[in-house]
């Protein structure tokens, strides 16, 4: 039973179902990856069943991250003020009730609603999940958690187009939420097993509400304007403001940060040298994924007339790759250092982008996606191990968090700046505007590897 079982400890040793229960709570994070990618081959037919509006279906993926990557730090907080165990158990709970009300709904409020409420309930689970991986698990042993944890996540997009195409096709849209009822329930029943006994965490204080309020409206506002300006463009009035509201609001978050008695979160993590790389190489890898999957899900469909189902089976390849990259990344990190990984894996990614942004044709496509899909796959994890490494146990929540959130932030600004580069593709029929995007993907990782050879800390780095 759970009460007999004791996490990693320095006297106790190891959990001895550490494996198992990275693999349970592993694919609960998958659950939350897949629904960003599972709803955007349905819309068509969600548009077309309850009568919306572009706009409305736009909210419907929108709504998800913004709740999303708004509360991570909420959430990543709360893991360490009240146990991963704990707020593990209440998101997975939330996320099936939302996953239920939003297949049942027969109208767009009703729709966005359950969308919102998964995306609380995500950022409630995620940091607590990845929190009690970092936990549990130590040394290298820790490399190839996050290594299967990274390659859970990054093909959970890829394996949601693929997913998104069978249940469209088949029982029909409502089953792309409809499937995380029962796998929801079975995980609860599971974990409530299989989860160490709630510990004390050794934080203390109390959640920042003033400040988890600024922090999740500058981060809305700044996730609105970048996916906004994907189609209103980058020099409106309307994307400037919305910009400048977000620097205010951060502003604001860190002037409550630095008065309040028990803070959201401590300020000075993010001046840590590893925790710095780490973010901006899970931003980096992120904002390149989504570059694959969206100029890869518009040019197969629009431009070579593939269908959903087939254009899910066509991106299995790149599901693939993110797995192979990650967890070979996971097995020899330790060896290489992150330092190596990280250039080599961008360097990678770049060379895949060239590929389809010199040469059309479907074969093109899919193979460069696929190399550039390894490489951030590696990325992805060399990100995650180098942010956690040197982290105190009672910060593990709040850290996961922060890696959370820039996660969130890459995907969004990979969505917007993709969707400026290929906009005359996107609703054209020239294919210039796909090596355009393609282009700056690969401009963009060669110039993440060069900074990432700078600052990426050497192995067992204090900095």
């Amino acid at each position: 039973m759970a009460e007999t079982m004791a996490p990693t400890s320095p006297t106790r040793g190891p959990n001895p179902h550490r494996w198992k229960i990275l693999g349970l709570v592993g694919v609960a994070q998958l659950m939350l990856i897949l629904d960003v990618t599972v709803v955007a081959i349905a819309l068509p037919h969600v548009g077309a069943d309850l009568g919306l509006e572009r706009e409305t279906l736009t909210w419907v993926v929108s709504g998800y991250t913004l709740a999303f990557g708004g509360l991570l730090l909420l959430g990543g907080r709360a893991a360490d003020l009240f146990g991963a165990r704990r707020l593990v158990m209440v998101g997975l709970l939330l996320f099936t009730a939302a996953s239920l009300l939003a297949g049942l709904a027969t109208n767009g409020p009703m729709l966005l609603g359950g969308r919102i409420a998964q995306g609380v309930a995500a950022a409630i689970l995620s940091p607590a999940a990845l929190s009690l991986v970092v936990t549990i698990f130590d040394g290298d042993e820790r490399n190839k958690a996050l290594g299967i944890w990274s390659a859970l996540g990054g093909s959970g997009a890829a394996l949601g187009v693929l997913l998104g195409g069978l249940l469209t096709a088949g029982p029909g849209w409502p089953w792309v939420f409809f499937i995380n009822v029962p796998v929801g329930l079975v995980l609860l029943l599971i974990l409530r097993v299989q989860l160490p006994s709630q510990q004390s965490t050794g934080a203390s204080g109390r959640l920042d509400v003033p400040g988890a309020a600024l922090v999740t409206a500058a981060t809305g506002t700044l996730i609105y304007a970048l996916i906004r300006a994907g189609d209103q463009g980058w020099a409106t009035p309307t994307t400037a403001a919305l910009l400048a509201t977000a620097v205010v609001l951060y502003g604001g978050f860190v002037v409550r940060q630095r008065l309040a008695a028990s803070p959201l979160m401590n300020l000075r993590l993010l001046s840590r040298r590893p925790v710095a790389t780490g973010t901006l190489l899970i931003l980096v890898a992120t904002a390149l994924m989504i570059t694959v999957f969206f100029l890869g899900s518009f040019y197969l469909q629009d431009h070579r007339g593939y269908g959903a189902l087939q254009t899910g089976l066509l991106f299995l390849p790149v599901a693939l790759a993110t797995m192979l990259g990650a967890n070979a990344a996971g097995r020899v990190i330790g060896r290489t250092g992150p330092r190596t990984l990280a250039v080599l894996g961008l360097l990678l990614a770049a060379a895949g982008f060239v590929i389809p942004a010199l040469w059309g044709g479907t074969a093109a496509m899919v193979s460069g996606v696929s190399l550039a899909a390894a490489g951030t796959g590696a990325v992805f994890v060399v990100a995650s191990a180098t942010a956690l490494a040197q982290i105190d146990p009672r910060e593990a929540g709040l850290a996961s968090g922060i890696v959370s959130t820039f996660h969130e932030f890459g995907a969004s600004l990979g969505a917007a700046v993709v969707s400026s580069m290929a906009a005359a593709s996107i609703a054209g029929t020239s294919t210039e505007g796909f090596s355009r995007g393609f282009t700056t993907g690969a401009i963009i990782a060669v110039a993440a590897a060069g900074l990432a050879f700078i600052i990426t800390p050497r192995p067992r780095s204090s900095n």
